[in-house]
């Protein structure tokens, strides 16, 4: 299929615009149509095998049968928008206005697209930090923006250490031309947790030239005897922050796509403008649904954050007895492996041959970097630990075949 305008920047700034012009799968269909041809463990896509706790399910069921299944209002339903309000009071001490802050939306990612469509325009610069969720490039090029990126510097492997910003490259890479800071903190795919410093000097940036921070803070109740501070909650910056939060990743219902915007209400207002005509409004049942999650008791919160650990931990076990080098991710699904121990040096490809060597996907780092920085993450590998522990078990002893390398 040939494609066109708009939609073939979009295309080409995901990376999946072929040289002529045609749409080429990105590396997450080209890995999962590999794991179902060869019954391979699919470690590549982020979502769980398991459903989410019992009470936010009964409660979609009884939205459904309730009658809750036409429209929703545009901003969200009342019962969702106030249960956001009262989370970031009661998680993070932050007071905002259900009524004229909050914006539910179809998950975190048309949070994220309207958000950049409504305050960008053609020719302003976009600051991420690299690798970076692969619809980051994406709706930069739809909005017609130039995509600034900062790396994320790996710590020497088997350290249990994490990877961290480069501050100076933050600070030469936001200026007068940046409109948006995009900060994804706890971070995929490297489970990078940004610290208070790192969020001061960004909030300080932002202020000094006049640009915007929209947060991406999807897997903020998933974290690993870290803190996850929103940047809302640092002084001054709620007025120049968009918070973009998401029921998916936290509740383990990732198909419902349901998520949210939190911003003064002029920048509601401006993405509400270019949301209503994207999906308009979504999951009508699922949002009660969700507004059931958020107010569940601590002890949950607790306990998925402890499960998803130990999951990370026993996966991180079996890529070491396999041979990869490993970083400590401090948050969310997934963990960086470095392949070179095993004698890789084409992540990309090795990862086309790894359902074949052992049974399972995964999927390369360099899928979530500009091409220019392919180089620096050729070796990388993301395997996601948020499966069942028998399947993290299964995927274990079948990656142990690469104990003796072959490549």
């Amino acid at each position: 299929m040939t494609i066109h305008g708009s939609w073939q920047r979009a295309a080409r700034g995901a990376m999946l615009l072929g040289a002529d012009g045609t749409v080429q799968p990105s590396i997450f269909a080209e890995m999962s149509a590999l794991a179902v041809a060869t019954s391979a463990i699919n470690l590549g896509q982020g979502f769980p095998d398991e459903d989410g706790p019992a009470e936010v399910l009964e409660a979609a069921r009884q939205a459904i049968a309730d009658g809750l299944n036409q429209y929703p209002p545009g901003r969200g339903m009342p019962v969702l928008r106030h249960a956001i309000a009262a989370h970031q009071a009661r998680w993070y001490g932050i007071h905002v206005d259900p009524d004229r802050e909050v914006l539910v939306t179809a998950g975190a990612t048309e949070a994220l697209t309207a958000t950049i469509l409504a305050l960008t325009e053609p020719g302003d610069e976009l600051v991420v930090f690299e690798p970076f969720y692969d619809s980051y490039g994406a709706v930069a090029e739809l909005a017609g923006v130039r995509l600034v990126t900062v790396p994320l510097v790996a710590p020497p492997f088997d350290t249990g250490r994490g990877f961290e910003p480069d501050l100076e490259a933050l600070g030469a890479a936001v200026t007068e031309r940046t409109r948006v800071i995009l900060v994804n903190t706890p971070h995929n795919p490297t489970g990078a947790v940004f610290g208070r410093d790192t969020l001061e000097l960004i909030v300080a940036l932002a202020e000094r030239f006049d640009a915007i921070i929209v947060t991406d803070e999807v897997y903020e109740h998933l974290t690993f005897g870290v803190e996850h501070c929103p940047v809302a909650s640092l002084p001054g910056a709620a007025q120049l922050t968009v918070t973009i939060g998401s029921g998916g990743k936290t509740f383990s219902t990732t198909g419902w796509k349901i998520g949210w915007c939190i911003a003064r209400p002029a920048l509601i207002d401006a993405i509400v403008s270019v949301k209503q005509f994207l999906t308009y409004v979504n999951g009508a049942p699922f949002q009660p649904a969700i507004a059931v999650g958020l107010g569940l008791p601590d002890s949950f919160f607790v306990d998925a954050a402890a499960t998803l650990q130990a999951k990370r931990d026993l996966l991180g076990s079996g890529l070491t007895a396999a041979g990869f080098a490993l970083t400590r991710p401090w948050a969310g699904y997934f963990i960086v492996a470095d392949a070179a121990p095993l004698g890789v040096t084409d992540a990309a490809a090795f990862c086309r041959e790894l359902p074949a060597l052992a049974g399972v996907v995964a999927v390369p780092v360099t899928a979530f970097v500009k091409p220019e920085r392919r180089a620096d993450y050729a070796s990388l590998v993301r395997f996601a630990y948020c499966k069942r522990v028998s399947v993290i078990e299964d995927a274990s002893e079948r990656l142990a075949a690469l104990a003796a390398p072959r490549w």
